[in-house]
């Protein structure tokens, strides 16, 4: 290849992949609030009174309606976290194509991939300094003070994500879009 035109080939590319990133950074930084909207969002206030009736939720109980939304808002929690996930998963795999060299370019987001797995036990929510024990054996410590509250799930699948940028990993639970920054203990 001809030096002289290789950084115009690259240079799309290059800028397409920081651009996602970027993208995927500031989802993922605006998850937390867009989580705590959500939880405020009710059904009832995305539909006209009109299409309310015409679906048949005005049949509902108010105890029916307010398990209807919960179940909404944790399904959107659940998808928007997936999709945050395959958008970073994409950034890695262009920002690893855009560098075959192997020297690493501006933007190496390096080669740790995501832990999935399973908490041993019962999962309490979050708290700074709180051990969560993996079924495939690894030990994580929260060093953050993130907040999930209310919350008493039996061995819950968890993700344990790389930060896009720096060295920091985040845990998430399956169902909830709170994040807790970890560090590995064992």
């Amino acid at each position: 290849m001809n030096p002289q035109t290789q950084p115009t080939t690259r240079a799309p590319r290059r800028f397409r992949s920081i651009a996602l990133a970027a993208v995927v950074a500031i989802a993922l930084a605006a998850a937390p609030l867009a989580s705590a909207q959500d939880a405020a969002t009710r059904i009832e206030q995305q539909m006209t009174a009109e299409q309310f009736r015409a679906a048949g939720l005005d049949q509902l109980s108010d105890e029916q309606l307010a398990n209807l939304n919960a179940w909404l808002n944790r399904t959107l929690d659940a998808e928007t976290g997936r999709a945050a996930q395959q958008a970073a998963t994409q950034a890695r795999q262009e920002a690893r194509a855009e560098d075959e060299d192997g020297n690493g370019g501006f933007l190496d987001l390096g080669s740790e991939e995501p832990v999935v797995a399973r908490l041993q036990g019962r999962f309490d929510g979050f708290a700074r300094g709180r051990e969560y024990t993996l079924d495939n054996g690894q030990v994580w410590r929260q060093i953050d003070n993130a907040s999930l509250t209310s919350v008493q799930l039996d061995s819950p699948q968890v993700t344990i994500d790389k930060a896009l940028f720096g060295s920091a990993w985040y845990l998430r639970v399956e169902g909830y879009n709170t994040r807790a920054k970890v560090e590995r203990v064992k």
